[in-house]
């Protein structure tokens, strides 16, 4: 079962990128009005890692500043797998796989 760890300010955020070049980060933008990011949490809780989260509702700034360091626009539900500052895997909605997320925590990306 994975962790989730909510992603409560900027600062938090920049300590997740940062440690990204240590270890693979997850990040999870979690939208709490749409049945789809409920059934998508649900199924990443498979992935035994921390997962840490955003809810869009309460931190859009946060949420904002996912979308600029990764370059891809807000979506929610959508994972990140974050190596070297850099996303390495990304999915929305239905095409979150937690069995991708796990490949992408232990491939090589250099």
């Amino acid at each position: 079962m994975a962790k989730f760890k909510s992603i409560e300010t900027n600062d938090a955020l920049d300590e997740l990128f940062e440690r990204s070049y240590d270890e693979p980060v997850i990040i999870f933008k979690h939208s709490n009005s749409c049945g789809i990011s409920s059934h998508v949490m649900e199924m990443v809780d498979e992935v035994g890692n921390e997962i840490n989260f955003v809810v869009v509702q309460d931190d859009r700034d946060i949420s904002n500043s996912i979308a600029d360091r990764t370059g891809h626009r807000h979506q929610s539900p959508q994972i990140f797998v974050i190596k070297n500052g850099k996303p390495v895997y990304h999915a929305t909605h239905y095409g979150v796989d937690p069995e991708a997320i796990e490949e992408a925590i232990n491939r090589d990306n250099d």
